[in-house]
């Protein structure tokens, strides 16, 4: 009996006998003949017996085939009385033959009979009642041959039933446990392609009453354990992609490379870096978008919102940019609300009417364009103007929440229409430019109190009109002024000065004429003072330094238009004698001759003004007592060469002596530390020529 015997089901309670051509035709299968109704061998007795005993038909076709034979005898019978034998049956060697081929054949034929194997048992057909506990064996290690849950499950059933003091239990056992971890097998199957509900019900179908039953919640609890914590890094991973921190997602899907499950580790993880690459993708597309509207430019913002758009309802950072384009739309909002409070109506609708669909802000924006257009209208400043601006407003639906704002603006606007009206007639009036009509027309705006929306404007207007009043008033004495100081003298421009000065503080042209009086008042004391300004420049010219900034230090002092000037000469002659003390002293400081007092000299006769007559015998100076200072050095330093280098250090740079100097310290440190000689180098011996050559 092979595995094909079997078919895919068969039922483990009942049997039932093959008919005849099913006998048959397995008898013919395993290559058998077998006359005279010989029964398959290998079955047992009792199932012969009853094969016999239920078969009615193969009964009835013995009887018929008995009559057959009987029939046939009396046919031979009759022959052989009506005539005589045939001449080769009465050979002998023939019968010879004959008597030596028939044993043969009979006794070829009982051995091949008692050494041929029995025949397995046909295990859907069984009486499994009845059925022993080997056949029940072999029938499940066939029916587990085929690896599937459910014949795995048949083969426990049928082995399972056995009592337990059975000789075989031991070995039943060992089955049970080994078909149990072959179903365990086949559910971590189930379980490594990604179904776990599909494994957990594999594993549960177990017998609970079998000894192997232990290691199903053992297998289900780890298996629950891995899923849970894939799920968990898996969840994990997305919260971080939504969050857009991109690193901690990489790192998270990481960490799938080691569950311990095929699904997770191979399908999911690609799954899971292919949706954080496209995520990463759309989330630098909001970094651009959100960067483009933090620079509060209306073209960046609408790009910002394109950019926005552009992501898929599949990305997991949809959300957020739909989120943002709202964000993107109210910031072109408050950009024409910025437009609009300049008073800059135009762009601010124009700003408004951009704002997309996308932004959600339509009822927003609806209402803003109706405050805006209605604004627009008032600020034309004229009745018609406002009348448009009362219209417009009034249509905004009370349930909108600018409806307050709406109605405010209306009571404004009609109380401007009245001053408009004041103000339109009181510039008719001040367009004359009379100072009867520019009275008058002061006299209407002041009817507008200050507490209604024109009363700025009008305030304004009115003091523009009283500036334009002043100035005719007071024009004449500034003209008449100007006219007196042409002559500039004092006489006339102390007149000059009182006639501007008729105008009176916080009149228009007071301003103007405080500034011509300063003009004249200077014009004034330069005529007074510049006779003593002369007069000390002529003391200074003739040498007299001293008195010269004597004379002038009155006018400094004084504060005067002059007190600029005369200040400044006398800091011009103060340095004067003090380059004249200087260079005396330092003429008598050198004269001395050591090098302390040549030094102390060059500093002083460096004190020279380069503006002073006397720089030039100063500069000669210099020279001679560098050169002084470099022969006394070069004296010392035959003696004492660390005493002639600090003698020549004191040479000033720029004088006659300094590069000599320069080169006398530099022979003289030579001297004192001299450069070691260079060592001769050991020439390395030369190796001879390799004798080989190219490698021979």
């Amino acid at each position: 009996m092979t595995e094909r015997d079997i078919p895919d089901s068969w039922s483990s309670a009942t049997g039932r006998e093959p008919d005849q051509n099913t006998r048959l035709s397995r008898t013919e299968e395993f290559g058998e003949t077998q006359p005279f109704d010989v029964p398959a061998t290998g079955s047992t007795s009792k199932s012969v017996k009853r094969r016999k005993k239920n078969d009615p038909d193969r009964k009835a076709s013995r009887r018929e085939g008995l009559h057959i034979n009987s029939h046939s005898e009396e046919t031979a019978q009759l022959s052989k009385s009506s005539g005589k034998w045939p001449r080769w049956m009465k050979s002998w060697t023939l019968w010879l033959v004959l008597l030596m081929l028939i044993p043969g054949s009979v006794g070829f034929l009982a051995v091949a009979m008692l050494l041929k194997l029995p025949t397995a048992p046909n295990c859907p057909s069984i009486f499994w009642p009845l059925a022993s506990a080997s056949v029940r064996l072999h029938c499940a290690q066939l029916a587990a041959s085929k690896e599937t849950v459910n014949d795995l499950l048949q083969a426990i059933a049928l082995v399972k039933q056995l009592p337990q003091n059975h000789p075989l239990h031991g070995e039943i056992d060992r089955f049970i446990e080994e078909w149990s971890r072959d179903i365990l097998k086949l559910a971590d199957q189930s379980f490594q392609t990604g179904n776990l509900e599909e494994a957990i019900a594999t594993a549960q179908k177990i017998p609970q009453d079998v000894v192997a039953y232990k290691l199903v919640d053992e297998q289900i609890g780890k298996w629950q354990s891995i899923w849970s914590k894939a799920e968990a890094t898996y969840n994990g991973a997305i919260a971080e992609v939504k969050e857009r921190h991109w690193q901690s997602a990489f790192m998270l899907s990481a960490k799938m490379l080691r569950v311990d499950n095929q699904y997770w580790a191979s399908i999911k993880y690609d799954q899971l870096n292919l949706l954080i690459a496209r995520a990463r993708e759309d989330g630098d597309k909001l970094g651009k978008a959100e960067n483009l509207a933090s620079s509060k430019v209306v073209d960046n913002l609408l790009e910002a919102i394109k950019l926005a758009e552009s992501i898929g309802q599949e990305s997991y950072i949809y959300q957020k940019a739909q989120s943002a384009i709202p964000e993107f739309g109210r910031k072109m909002l408050e950009l024409a609300q910025a437009k609009l409070d300049n008073r800059d109506a135009d762009e601010a609708l124009n700003i408004a009417r951009q704002i997309p669909e996308s932004a959600k802000l339509q009822a927003e924006t609806d209402d803003f364009l109706a405050i805006a257009d209605a604004k627009r209208s008032a600020w034309i400043g004229n009745v018609s103007g406002l009348e448009a601006a009362i219209a417009q407003a009034q249509q905004i639906d009370p349930s909108r929440p600018v409806y307050n704002e709406a109605q405010q603006l209306i009571a404004r606007w009609q109380l401007e229409i009245e001053d408009v009206a004041n103000l339109e007639k009181a510039r008719i009036l001040a367009s004359q430019g009379t100072v009867p009509n520019l009275t008058a027309a002061i006299a209407q705006v002041e009817l507008i109190p200050a507490s209604n929306p024109r009363a700025r404007e009008a305030r304004q207007e009115m003091s523009r009109w009283r500036a334009q009043v002043e100035t005719i008033e007071d024009q004449p004495y500034l003209d008449r002024a100007d006219q007196i100081a042409v002559f500039e003298d004092i006489n006339s421009l102390q007149a000059a000065i009182a006639q501007a000065s008729e105008i009176r503080r916080g009149r228009a042209l007071y301003p103007e004429a405080q500034k011509k009086v300063r003009t004249w008042v200077g014009k004034i004391q330069r005529i007074q003072d510049q006779p003593y300004l002369d007069q000390a420049q002529e003391l200074a010219q003739s040498g007299n330094l001293t008195a010269a900034i004597a004379a002038a230090q009155q006018i400094a002092s004084s504060g005067r238009a002059l007190s600029g000037e005369a200040q400044a000469a006398i800091n011009d002659w103060e340095g004067q004698i003090r380059t004249k003390e200087n260079w005396k002293k330092a003429q008598e400081v050198g004269a001395t001759g050591t090098p302390e007092a040549l030094v102390e000299a060059i500093r002083l006769a460096d004190r020279v003004s380069n503006n002073s007559i006397l720089r030039m015998d100063a500069n000669q100076a210099i020279d001679q007592w560098s050169q002084q200072l470099l022969e006394i050095a070069r004296s010392q330093g035959q003696s004492d060469i660390a005493r002639g280098i600090d003698i020549a250090k004191s040479i000033p740079r720029g004088s006659a002596a300094y590069s000599p100097a320069q080169e006398q310290i530099k022979a003289w440190q030579q001297f004192l530390n001299p450069q070691p000689s260079p060592q001769p180098q050991l020439e390395s011996p030369q190796l001879p020529p390799s004798t080989t050559t190219n490698g021979q």
